[in-house]
């Protein structure tokens, strides 16, 4: 391998680095100035002070809802690679389709698992 190899990792590594300075200029030079004022520096974004708890608590519906999402979207992910590396199989007839059907058919009784169990449902 010789060093010109290397010049696109260098130069990302470079761009990186360029824009990590220039965030932490920026800020730097254009960052809030004078005195501290305590309802302008809250996190509160109007600028009105907060009325009551800042943690809201959220049901536990919701997390097991956005883990089930996650959870078949990034099973779902898994069968672009299948559907792009083993084109070339399938154009010539290789058994790759049972392990891709079996992979569907957990995905599809897990989903069905889920709505039995009523994971998905709002009200209850």
């Amino acid at each position: 391998m010789q060093i010109a190899d290397y010049y696109p990792i260098l130069i990302q590594f470079f761009i990186a680095t360029s824009i990590g300075v220039v965030v932490l200029v920026a800020s730097h030079i254009f960052g809030q100035r004078g005195t501290p004022n305590p309802t302008k520096d809250s996190p509160y974004e109007c600028g009105m002070l907060a009325q009551g708890s800042g943690h809201a608590r959220f049901a536990v519906k919701f997390y097991v809802t956005a883990m089930l999402f996650i959870l078949f979207d990034i099973e779902v992910v898994f069968l672009i690679p299948w559907v792009l590396v083993f084109r070339e199989f399938l154009a010539v007839n290789l058994p790759i389709l049972m392990p891709i059907f079996f992979f569907l058919f957990v995905l599809v009784l897990g989903l069905i698992y889920e709505l039995k169990k009523g994971a998905i449902e709002w009200e209850q």
